[in-house]
């Protein structure tokens, strides 16, 4: 099934329906007035102490920052197009999908005059996590303000799929995948994975960053001791020197950083410091991030429940992605005259195809669930955010709703459940024609444009 398939789940009317039986109840805002009220503020702006009930107020929080991620997101993929289109002479103007057409073919054609071998592309793909510390700080707060008692050491949640921060218990590793924990030092040689510095004792090929000699291209130079420029980028080809690698990998040679063997290895005396070729699986409490359903720790409390649910929202909502790492080499094979200008122009490539790629993954994680193409969190955030209001207007049509919030902010509840709903609705819709518009950049970036 395509990500953008997927986007089908969103049901607008049932909401609507909802915040219309909560009018139909007797809670219509008029019927309250401003001077009792105050001043409601707004979820779109970010005002989320609408409800003076923390338990409530967490739902309109996660709206809010699911509708700030997705403009960010958004801009960022605007920003890095603008440039490209401003480097490459191309017309900014039409709706997105028209304007991804134009660039793709510019590149395309710039690229098929003047590197006639094609552009090389290497993309390490970005990982995305839900934030941890979201969850924990907003049940806290919730907690705090309905009286329970809450413990300020559990800084951890449960996390149903994988922890890339560390793990309180039992870590696996998902599927298939080899098992790696820190071996203990002293050691000579790494026969599993360093992470770090490794020295080269002949070339080989180098995952990270070269400092030395590159038989092929390389992306950044420096002079050394003898003035002679050196490799001290990402190299194509073979690296003889050392290899500074910020992903466990491979080390022909004497690792200066950390050793990672298999699990079981007599190096190896605990699942501790686990690493995986694929992603960690925590049966236990996670610190960190979180790839799948967070589920934040709560008290022994009436509240607690209610607090959970709003917590695990703000936790969805604010999913984050790290940077992918991106090489990209040609070899110039136009006229002289033009080397300087497609130089500049593939120059300007570099720079902005990773941040556009980013908030992409970012923004399809968001509003699909889908990260590089598979299933990362299920349901997809926003489909948890909307589940989550969905209970909110359902306690609404019954009255128990409004059992703690005061008399003088229910008239500011009613917008505000109606703004979420408008909001949520936009953002899908614009979602799908936008995460579809990304995804043909995306996808002719990590082909070299050769489609």
């Amino acid at each position: 099934m395509s990500m953008i398939k997927k986007l089908g789940f969103f049901s607008a009317p049932l909401i609507v329906m909802g915040v219309g039986a909560l009018v139909a109840a007797g809670c219509d805002p008029a019927a309250v007035s401003e001077d009792v009220c105050g001043d409601c503020g707004s979820v779109a702006t970010g005002d989320v102490g609408i409800s003076g009930n923390a338990k409530l107020d967490g739902f309109f929080a996660a709206v809010s920052t699911l509708n700030s991620s997705a403009a960010t997101l958004s801009g960022n993929f605007e920003l890095g197009l603008k440039n490209l289109e401003a480097a490459f002479g191309v017309e900014a103007s039409g709706e997105l999908d028209a304007r991804v057409g134009k660039i793709n073919a510019a590149i395309k054609a710039e690229i098929e005059a003047n590197a006639s071998a094609g552009l090389t592309v290497k993309v390490e793909p970005a990982k995305c996590s839900a934030n941890v510390n979201v969850a924990v700080e907003a049940q806290a707060q919730c907690e705090v303000k309905a009286d329970c008692e809450v413990d300020p050491g559990n800084v951890s949640v449960e996390c149903s799929g994988s922890c890339s921060g560390s793990c309180d218990g039992k870590a696996t590793c998902s599927g298939e995948a080899k098992a790696y924990c820190k071996a203990e030092a002293p050691m000579v040689t790494c026969e599993g994975k360093c992470e770090g510095s490794c020295e080269l004792e002949a070339s080989a090929a180098c995952e990270g960053t070269c400092k030395g000699e590159c038989s092929g291209e390389c992306s950044a130079y420096v002079k050394n001791a003898d003035g002679k420029a050196e490799c001290a980028g990402q190299c194509d080809g073979m690296c003889t020197g050392s290899c500074e690698a910020s992903v466990a990998a491979k080390c022909e040679g004497e690792c200066k950083g950390s050793c990672y063997v298999e699990q079981g290895s007599a190096e190896c005396d605990a699942d501790v410091d686990i690493k995986c070729d694929a992603e960690v699986k925590c049966e236990g409490k996670c610190e960190g991030g979180c790839t799948g359903e967070v589920t934040p720790p709560k008290a022994e409390c009436d509240a607690a429940a209610d607090c959970q649910a709003q917590a695990k929202a703000q936790a969805s909502a604010s999913v984050e992605c790290t940077p992918p790492s991106i090489q990209a080499s040609f070899m110039f094979s136009g006229d002289a005259d033009a080397q300087a200008s497609f130089e500049a122009k593939m120059a300007a490539l570099k720079l902005n195809a990773p941040l556009m790629i980013s908030a992409f993954t970012n923004y399809t994680a968001l509003f699909t669930g889908e990260v590089n193409g598979k299933a990362a969190f299920d349901p997809a955030p926003v489909a948890v955010v909307t589940a989550s209001l969905n209970t909110v207007i359902s306690a609404g049509a019954d009255g128990s709703l409004f059992a703690d919030i005061p008399t003088g902010r229910i008239g500011c509840v009613i917008p505000a459940l109606e703004s979420s709903v408008t909001m949520l609705g936009t953002l899908t819709s614009e979602a799908t024609a936008d995460i579809a518009a990304q995804a043909e950049f995306v996808t002719a970036f990590s082909t070299g444009f050769k489609g």
